[in-house]
């Protein structure tokens, strides 16, 4: 099966690593072109799995070292998928929304963690990171199937489309705390770039929120920030399942 090297402007992705392979072929089989398996691959359980969907659904499963050396360079990577991308729409409702966001490993994470909190819609304006690159595929260990992601050219465009949506930018600037805060359906959590947040024209936008913590750190990074907000935004939806 021939791989190359990642580009933004090519027609598929790449899965590394078995968990996250395991996540496509379990949610979006529809997405996975082939699978690549090491051949010193030893888990017998697993190949098992990936040979069982593979056959199933009719997906190209070949065994060569060789693409592993093009795509990873880490020695416990056994599996590659090969992952069509896809153009997906954020659909109505609760959304995280992330302005510039530069960092492959943060947006990945924070894929996860939306997955997690049961937030799969997620608005990214740019210029921001490219989601379907493999290091964001990887981070989010397999997340990636499970959420839309969407890239609006403004913010503007974002809110045009979800004018009902309830705006939380997370700043300093004229903002609430967050366990102060009520967090209205349908929500959107709004997050800056990882060095500089949101610009200060946000802070007229809805209702700003930060999240309080000590004068031992100047801030929290992205990830965790967005982790928190989503915990503390859905903790009532939970509430109602349980």
């Amino acid at each position: 099966m021939k791989v190359t090297r990642y580009k933004k402007e090519d027609n598929v992705t790449y899965a590394l690593g078995a968990t996250v392979v395991m996540e496509y072929l379990n949610n979006r089989p529809d997405l996975v072109a082939g699978v690549i398996l090491h051949p010193k691959f030893s888990s017998e359980e697993t190949i098992g799995k990936i040979n069982t969907i593979c056959k199933d659904k009719n997906i190209a499963l070949e065994t060569e070292e060789k693409p592993f050396n093009i795509l990873s360079q880490k020695e416990n990577c056994f599996v590659i998928g090969v992952i069509k991308k896809q153009k997906a729409e954020v659909k109505p409702g609760n959304h995280v929304v992330l302005v510039n966001p530069s960092n492959a490993g943060n947006m990945g994470t924070i894929m996860r963690s939306c997955a997690g909190f049961g937030i799969t819609d997620i608005a990214v304006v740019p210029p921001a990171v490219d989601h379907f690159d493999p290091k964001t595929v990887r981070a989010s260990m397999g997340a990636s199937a499970r959420v839309n992601i969407e890239v609006f050219e403004t913010f503007d465009d974002y809110r045009s489309r979800f004018p009902d949506n309830n705006i939380y930018p997370f700043m300093l600037d004229g903002s609430t705390l967050l366990q102060d805060t009520d967090i209205n359906e349908p929500f959107s959590l709004v997050f800056g770039n990882e060095a500089t947040g949101l610009p200060s024209e946000y802070s007229k936008i809805g209702q700003p929120v930060r999240i309080e913590h000590t004068s031992n750190i100047d801030s929290l990074n992205l990830p965790i920030a967005a982790s928190i907000a989503l915990y503390a935004s859905t903790k009532k939806i939970f509430s109602k399942k349980a």
